[in-house]
């Protein structure tokens, strides 16, 4: 049996997002997770010169620039076995460049800059034979495996990035070389770890954590007051409403073909939303953005929870985390079918089409109780941090137990 437990190792995280980004991340939850029992170097990003320049005003560039210019200490202890690097090195700005010998030649030129700020840090640290988790990082983290000679190397997939024009012209031919040089890969949906395995056979599904504390235990929540006075049932969103990821002929057909429903669409709007024909549906009511620590209330007030994605290469691969915040509440949940969504098939009821949609809310609405309601909260209670790491941690155990 392979173990479903890491300690004592070191663990050096490259990705995206920095330490300092508002918003939630996967790597900086599946960091603390890892620093529970082994030491863990989280690595911002390094400054790119584009941004220096363009955002100089802002205090988290001077900040970098700070540390570049060797007035403050780019390292800094975050809690008990954890540290954040501030790389001390600039790194050119060349997405915008064809991709050709020119692009590789100066993108190793800043893998080996970061790779060098990196390295620097981890000997402070005392690091020895450390794993490399590099979270989605197709550019400036190429090279890592080659330059920094990590015990182990991981590949994390947690979006289908080429989905998005910033990654696509360097990222077609860059993540697939990257996949299947690390010596692992895991991913948070069955979607891409299925994409990775097409070029790395050890490729592993680990499912994905939630932080679902504010949507526990919240059944006796007061209706929010903009949603007292609306006719029940309640079909209801909670979430961005973006036309790239939501689909609008759904929703109407929706609210068209039963309009003794009311649907509730809580979240900002993007142009496309703003300007669609939904506004002048009259069971149709858009309650704006709102603060999060509220949305459990919204959600509360909710008969069904609606997901109603459009299905295209943004979507298709992501984890969906609104699902586990709607079954945490017990809500009954009408949502489409991908392959992402496949791991809830047994707690939600997934359509194909805008006719499923409306037998499918009218079977939750006909058939919810209490006891399918503890179910589904018992189900997305399972997804935690604790229990994704321990997945990642039987895959490495895996690899290396083989290596």
């Amino acid at each position: 049996m392979v173990n479903d437990i890491l300690k004592g190792r070191d663990i050096i995280v490259v990705g995206q997002q920095p330490w300092d980004v508002e918003i939630g991340s996967n790597c900086k939850n599946l960091a603390l997770e890892f620093s529970r029992h082994n030491r863990v170097l989280y690595v911002n990003s390094a400054l790119d010169r584009r941004n220096k320049i363009k955002n100089a005003d802002d205090p988290k560039i001077q900040k970098r620039v700070e540390v570049v210019n060797g007035r403050m200490d780019g390292l800094v202890e975050l809690k008990e076995n954890l540290w954040n690097l501030y790389p001390d090195e600039i790194i050119e700005s060349i997405n915008w460049m064809p991709h050709n010998f020119i692009y590789t030649f100066l993108n190793r030129i800043n893998n080996r800059r970061f790779a060098r700020s990196i390295d620097k840090a981890a000997k402070r640290l005392g690091f020895n034979n450390y794993i490399l988790f590099n979270d989605d990082d197709l550019f400036k983290s190429f090279y890592l495996k080659e330059m920094l000679k990590p015990a182990l190397s991981i590949f994390y997939s947690r979006d289908y990035l080429l989905s998005v024009d910033y990654w696509k012209v360097h990222g077609k031919t860059m993540e697939p070389a990257l996949i299947k040089k690390s010596d692992l890969c895991v991913a948070n949906s069955t979607y891409l770890a299925a994409y990775c395995k097409k070029y790395n056979p050890n490729s592993h599904y680990v499912g994905q954590g939630c932080d679902l504390e504010m949507f526990t235990n919240q059944q006796e929540l007061p209706i929010p007051a903009d949603v007292e006075p609306i006719k029940k049932p309640v079909i209801g969103y909670v979430g961005a409403l973006q036309s790239i990821r939501l689909d609008i002929e759904l929703l109407e057909h929706i609210a068209k073909t039963k309009p003794e429903w009311s649907i509730v669409l809580v979240g900002p709007e993007d142009e496309v939303f703003r300007a669609s024909n939904l506004h002048q549906i009259k069971n149709i009511h858009f309650l704006g953005g709102k603060d999060p620590s509220t949305l459990p209330s919204y959600i509360n007030s909710f008969d069904v929870c609606l997901n109603p994605q459009s299905v295209n290469q943004v979507t298709i691969g992501n984890y969906p985390r609104k699902i586990d915040e709607y079954l945490a509440m017990g809500k009954p949940t009408v949502a489409t079918r991908t392959e992402a969504m496949s791991v809830f098939e047994e707690h939600t009821y997934l359509g194909a089409t805008k006719e499923d949609y409306v037998t499918l809310i009218e079977k939750a609405l006909t058939e919810d109780s209490a006891e399918k309601q503890q179910q589904r909260i018992g189900f997305a209670t399972t997804h935690t941090w604790e229990n994704n790491v321990k997945e990642i941690y039987k895959a490495i155990n895996q690899t290396e137990r083989r290596k």
